[in-house]
This record gives C-alpha cells, sequence and structure tokens, in this order.
C-alpha cells in the first residue's frame, strides 16, 4: 500500500513538471510569434486570436517530446523538497 502511494506522489510530482515545463517552453515561444514580421503571417484578428494557441500546442508537444530538461530538473527538486520537508535524506522515500 505504502509502495502505491509512492508511486502515485511520484506520478503527481511528473506530471506538475511537465506542465511547469509546457508553460516555460510557452513563456519562451510567445515573444518568437510575436516578433514574427507580421507580412509572413498576417491573417489579421483571427490569427491574434488563435496564435497562443498555437504557441501553448507547440510548447505542449516539445514538452511531450522530452522537452529541454526543465520538467526533470523541477522533478528533481520536487523530490527533494518533498524529502526534507518530511525529514528524509535525499533519495529516501516515507
Amino acid at each position: 500500500m505504502e509502495a502505491a502511494a509512492a508511486a502515485a506522489t511520484h506520478a503527481a510530482l511528473a506530471r506538475v513538471a511537465r506542465r511547469f515545463e509546457m508553460q516555460a517552453l510557452g513563456a519562451l515561444l510567445k515573444p518568437v510569434f510575436g516578433a514574427a514580421p507580421k507580412g509572413l503571417l498576417s491573417a489579421g484578428a483571427a490569427e491574434e486570436q488563435w496564435r497562443p494557441m498555437l504557441v501553448e500546442q507547440y510548447a505542449q508537444g516539445w514538452s511531450n517530446k522530452g522537452g529541454v530538461g526543465i520538467a526533470n530538473a523541477v522533478y528533481r527538486e520536487l523530490l527533494r523538497a518533498q524529502s526534507a520537508a518530511q525529514g528524509l535524506q535525499p533519495g529516501e522515500t516515507a
């Protein structure tokens, strides 16, 4: 039972780390799309409405394919913080 709870916790932390990476990648991609010359992507108001969703999908796809390592670093830090809060040594599980 304890192993199942630990596995669920690790899975939840991994999901949080991936979501963080998606948000970070989206924040990095947003200015790239905003800086594109208007002549290349001039679809008017419709494009302005859909561009944030496109950026979000690019970020999600990038993260789902392994990302750039942000999720792994965040996951390790979350595990370290959780262990410290529980008074455990790094790598030790409750």
